[in-house]
């Protein structure tokens, strides 16, 4: 019996084959996509109950769903993807490339597997009329749920499996389909290998979308923005960068690089910037590195310091610079020498512990 499906039909092999329990997603971009109402035994192939016109898989559907799939059903599914990934090999599939899409039939001879699918089909049916989905963290998947009212379906149940003729009229969708096509198609021949990997929305330039940026501090601790990456920088964070690192006395310290990327993490590395406060406490090898021009040259004959202007986009940057008063007057310096941005402390012992009294996360820097 032929009847039209929602998007999932299409993406049966898909689900069935990239969702164990590792594979489940996470909340992030894709959070709050919810599927269509439409696709089990005995429902009707109108257009409107099959796409998902009505609890459908738009932007912000199905936030009341599970997170992660852990519902009642969600190990009895997990079984179903392990056991279909785990035989991957018997599974066949041919895929016939359509002006506007595909026509796909993924079957199997063997009964067992052909029953699990159409077992997975049942329950898509029970989680799409209660809107609680197994969402995919895939990009590709992700972008093709935000567009399944753009979708036609024509699904089937052969007798070893499924036959969909999926189209678009809208020409960027139509290219959607045909590229989750050729990665289900890559499910089936390699399994959890293929499962593993994530897949690129066609004609996006990623590359483009990873360009090195430094939001606040120029020149240094250069970052790419990430809006979908789980972990986002949080507004009010407090960091205690204990810096202790060293090196070539004619170069910028690599320490205060990082202490730049960090900076510039919070400023523009995420979906929206996010307030931090930063202070570096420096003693052991970094000590120095906080001497003005001239002691610096003095001790070092060099010309001047080469840690000066970093150190000083990183205090216009709100950065708090303390340095260890023991350290440096034990190397044969004195306050005096410091630099006029950078506070001198009793200790780098009562600076760390104080700061952490005050909430700061301790985050070491050394070598």
């Amino acid at each position: 019996m032929k009847r039209f499906a929602t998007i999932f039909a299409a993406s049966i092999l898909c689900l069935l084959l990239v969702q164990p329990s590792w594979a489940q997603d996470r909340p992030g971009r894709g959070q709050g996509q919810g599927l269509g109402r439409g696709m089990g035994p005995g429902q009707g192939m109108g257009r409107g109950r099959g796409m998902g016109r009505g609890r459908g898989m738009g932007r912000g559907a199905g936030q009341q769903g599970q997170q992660h799939g852990h519902d009642d059903r969600h190990d009895a599914d997990h079984e179903v993807f392990q056991f279909l990934l785990q035989n991957h090999e018997k599974i066949k599939r041919t895929v016939k490339q359509l002006p506007n899409g595909v026509e796909t039939l993924t079957e199997s001879d063997t009964p067992e597997i052909a029953d699990k699918i159409k077992e997975h089909v049942e329950w898509m049916e029970y989680r799409i009329e209660n809107t609680n989905p197994i969402r995919m963290r895939d990009p590709l998947f992700a972008e093709l749920f935000q567009h399944t009212d753009k979708i036609k379906m024509l699904h089937e149940d052969t007798e070893d499996g499924v036959r969909v003729i999926e189209t678009s009229d809208d020409p960027y969708v139509a290219k959607l389909i045909k590229a989750h096509a050729k990665v289900v198609s890559g499910f089936v021949e390699r399994g959890f290998a293929e499962a593993m990997k994530n897949h690129a929305v066609p004609g996006k330039d990623a590359a483009a979308d990873q360009t090195p940026t430094h939001p606040v501090i120029a020149g240094h601790g250069a970052v790419v923005k990430l809006p979908s990456a789980v972990q986002q920088p949080r507004r009010g964070t407090k960091l205690l960068v204990d810096l202790t690192s060293g090196g070539d006395v004619s170069k910028v310290n690599a320490g205060l690089e990082k202490v730049a990327k960090y900076v510039n993490i919070y400023a523009g590395g995420g979906a929206e910037p996010a307030d931090a406060t930063i202070a570096v406490v420096l003693h052991g090898k970094a000590t120095l590195a906080v001497l003005n021009p001239d002691a610096y040259a003095a001790k070092f004959n060099t010309d001047g310091n080469p840690n000066l202007a970093l150190l000083r986009q990183l205090h216009e940057a709100n950065v708090e610079l303390y340095v260890c008063g023991q350290t440096l007057i034990s190397s044969g310096s004195k306050p005096e020498d410091v630099a006029v941005f950078v506070d001198t402390t009793v200790s780098a012992l009562t600076a760390v512990v104080n700061l952490q009294s005050d909430g700061f996360a301790y985050v070491p820097l050394g070598n």
